[in-house]
């Protein structure tokens, strides 16, 4: 019988944390499972988001760049690499090969779950602010979360709504296809900013957080 070589052993290691959970968001909205049942990648145009969920996985590997859809420039940074023991694991959480539209709730343990939605926000998340004309001295602050999954945003909607007791409105919007946004404005929007920034020292993107930070500035509100 020949000899089949060494076996392979887990480049990941799998235990909850606030930074584990942060890049299991990240895997949620912008990683992909390849169908071959062992690779796993990141791609997204902030190279210290690729770095991050490097450093949070505790891998190390080249970050290439890549190009999107018909696009012939390199401006997406990517990283990958094969772990079938954390593939699994990742399966064994509700994560999938093809999971845009078919992603549904995911297994986080509900301490960390925050920390998982700084990942979602960082990945598929936005936040944006205004000076409302129609009333004087009003400024608007937003955050969103956004899936080609209804059942994904429902559960992320129910699990906020139990930590916190707000509710915020889903809409339906449609570029190339149709996806599904979770909003909460102002007042709502002010928890999870502090939910998601509970120390200064989370893992996170950078220039979200400062958007978020001066926005909050303006209204006499604080980040830790």
């Amino acid at each position: 019988m020949g000899n089949r070589g060494p076996k392979p052993k887990p480049k990941v290691k799998i235990k909850w944390s606030s930074d584990f959970a942060y890049a299991i968001g990240l895997i949620t909205t912008d990683g992909n499972l390849s169908p071959d049942g062992r690779h796993i990648n990141l791609t997204s145009k902030d190279i210290e988001q690729v770095k991050n969920f490097q450093k949070a996985l505790g891998i190390n590997y080249k970050i290439g760049k890549k190009s999107r859809g018909s696009g012939k420039e390199k401006k997406y940074f990517v990283v990958q690499f094969g772990d079938m023991f954390f593939y699994k694991f990742l399966n064994g959480i509700g994560l999938y090969k093809a999971k845009s539209k078919m992603i549904g709730p995911v297994k986080i343990p509900k301490k960390y779950f925050f920390d998982f939605l700084r990942g979602v926000f960082d990945g598929d998340g936005y936040s944006y602010s205004y000076w409302d004309k129609r009333w004087r001295s009003s400024f608007m602050i937003y955050i969103g979360f956004v899936s080609a999954s209804r059942t994904f945003i429902d559960w992320l909607q129910n699990n906020i709504f139990e930590e916190l007791t707000i509710w915020g409105h889903i809409t339906t919007a449609k570029k190339k296809s149709q996806y599904f946004q979770l909003k909460y404005s102002k007042h709502e929007a002010i928890k999870i900013f502090r939910k998601l920034y509970y120390s200064n020292q989370v893992m996170h993107l950078s220039r979200k957080r400062l958007k978020i930070k001066r926005a909050l500035d303006i209204v006499g509100e604080k980040l830790l």
